[in-house]
Formats: C-alpha cells, sequence, structure tokens
C-alpha cells in the first residue's frame, strides 16, 4: 500500500512591501511522502517570496513536467515557473521554453555555489531565468515554525523574508546568483 501525503493547512498573511502586495491566503499544501520538512517549509517561504492571486503549488515531486510553483494566466499561459534545488540543464531549458518567468531557489547551502558554477555558462542565455541561492542555516531553521495547522507571517522589505509565527521569526535573505546586478 503506498503512503499518502500529509496534507497541511496554512494561513500565510504576507506584506510584502517591496511590491506592495498584501494578502493572506488560505493554502492546502501536500508534502510528498519523500518531501522533507525542510524542503516543504521552503516551499511556503518561496510561495511568500512570490506572492500572487494566481501563483499556485503544483504536484510538484510526484510529477516531472510541472515545477514547485506556477503561475498561470486565464489562457492557460505560464507566466511564471518556479523549481527549488539543482534542476539540470535540460529542466531549465524546458522551464525557460515554457514560462515567460522562471526562477530556481537552491537551499542545499555548500553545493550551491559548484552547482551554479557548473551551469551559468550553459545557462547565461536565458534572459527570463532568475537564480537565488537561500541561505541553508535559514532555510534549516524554518522547521521549527512547522505544525499540521500553522498561521503564519511573511514581511518582505529589500529583498529580506522574514516568516514567523507567534512563537518567533526567521530572516532569509536570497543571495542573487543569476542575473547579476552590474
Amino acid at each position: 500500500m503506498a503512503i499518502k501525503a500529509t496534507i497541511c493547512k496554512i494561513e500565510l498573511a504576507v506584506s510584502d512591501m517591496d511590491r506592495h502586495h498584501y494578502q493572506t491566503y488560505n493554502l492546502t499544501v501536500a508534502q510528498h511522502p519523500s518531501e522533507t520538512l525542510t524542503r516543504l517549509m521552503t516551499r511556503i517561504a518561496v510561495f511568500a517570496l512570490n506572492a500572487s492571486d494566481t501563483l499556485e503549488f503544483t504536484r510538484g515531486l510526484s510529477t516531472d513536467d510541472e515545477p514547485e510553483l506556477w503561475e498561470k494566466d486565464y489562457s492557460d499561459q505560464t507566466l511564471l515557473w518556479i523549481e527549488l534545488g539543482q534542476p539540470d540543464e535540460k529542466r531549465i531549458r524546458k522551464a525557460c521554453q515554457k514560462a515567460q518567468q522562471v526562477r530556481i531557489y537552491e537551499y542545499h547551502g555548500r553545493t550551491a555555489l559548484p552547482w551554479w558554477d557548473s551551469l551559468k555558462n550553459s545557462c547565461a542565455r536565458f534572459d527570463n531565468l532568475s537564480v537565488y541561492n537561500l541561505d541553508a542555516d535559514a532555510i534549516a531553521q524554518l522547521t521549527l515554525l512547522y505544525d499540521r495547522t500553522m498561521r503564519l507571517q511573511a514581511s518582505i522589505q529589500d529583498a529580506t523574508l522574514w516568516l514567523g509565527n507567534d512563537q518567533g521569526s526567521i530572516e532569509i535573505q536570497p543571495q542573487r546568483l543569476h542575473p547579476h546586478d552590474s
């Protein structure tokens, strides 16, 4: 018998001062049996960083042809494709062909820079690609916020995310790897 996904209910209040986006989201997120708490909480943090009325979680780990999150318009065109971790060049190319914008959030710590160094030259041609490194220590702390029913607050200012609950918050400052600002 297959192990079923764990369902989490989340009330996420987002205050994004950078984009002037203020919204509370009632999310139902399925944690795949093979998914760690760190990865689940990273998905929630990345949702907060990109929150919009049309951003949604996909089937994620259970399917190869979808990202972790995406935003589609009413004609089913993919506006935003969000990947977590360290996708290979083939997957990045596929995403860049399918979506107007692609964002990759890497959260594996020491392996992030060597992974990106191996891909940055071949991915330089993708004008619609942004790659971010999330601090592994901060990401690991996100598991302290986990509960099957969560009430989280996300504040974003100057590209820094503070994600927390009534017990405390964790600061995450994504490091932009691509494209570099000149």
